[in-house]
């Protein structure tokens, strides 16, 4: 698989499902905030719709970092909004659900199973300029955890701010980073 760090969402065009409405969505939507591109199985699933839950109960955390939530599956946004009327966990979804029926979005950022027509847990980071920033992968069996993603936001975002400093493992906003050089190494 290609490295996706630093390059440029490929231009797509999708039919989505959100909150009652059907809409296109484009690569062009992704400029001008940070966007979160989370890519799921399959619509009326098991581990899915915990984490399309958890991510719609934290929504508002990453619409306050303005950026936008895009959940992704190879389902259309008809099956998508019979979901949303099926099942009260994804009734509360606000953020806009991709359907991406011919799996072009899922080949374009690695993530499609190719002869299952599915796929894989893909979470993907994309800065305001539409260029990926941080992802992760799981296999289907794995669910993720969506503060730990809100956690990646934060620090994209800062790293984005104070080029000059970097990140620690489990940092948050206001918590110390570290500034690159030679007085740091063998030190930590």
């Amino acid at each position: 698989m290609e490295n996706l760090i630093n390059k440029k969402v490929a231009p797509f065009s999708v039919q989505a499902y959100q909150a009652g409405e059907l809409k296109t969505v484009t690569d062009a939507e992704l400029l001008g905030h940070w966007s979160v591109v989370f890519f799921y199985p399959a619509d009326f699933t098991f581990v899915c719709p915990t984490e399309l839950e958890d991510l719609a109960e934290n929504y508002e955390a990453f619409k306050k970092l303005n950026c936008e939530v895009y959940s992704v599956s190879t389902d259309s946004a008809f099956v998508h909004k019979a979901w949303a009327d099926a099942s009260p966990n994804i009734a509360k979804i606000r953020y806009p659900m991709l359907a991406d029926c011919a799996g072009e979005l899922s080949r374009a950022f690695g993530v499609m199973i190719e002869g299952a027509g599915q796929a894989l847990r893909g979470s993907f980071v994309i800065n305001p300029e539409g260029v990926v920033k941080a992802y992760e992968i799981h296999d289907t069996s794995i669910g993720r955890n969506v503060e730990e993603l809100l956690r990646k936001l934060e620090a994209a975002q800062f790293v984005a701010e104070h080029g000059d400093q970097v990140c620690p493992a489990r940092w948050k906003p206001g918590k110390a980073t570290l500034k690159p050089g030679l007085d740091l190494v063998g030190k930590l």
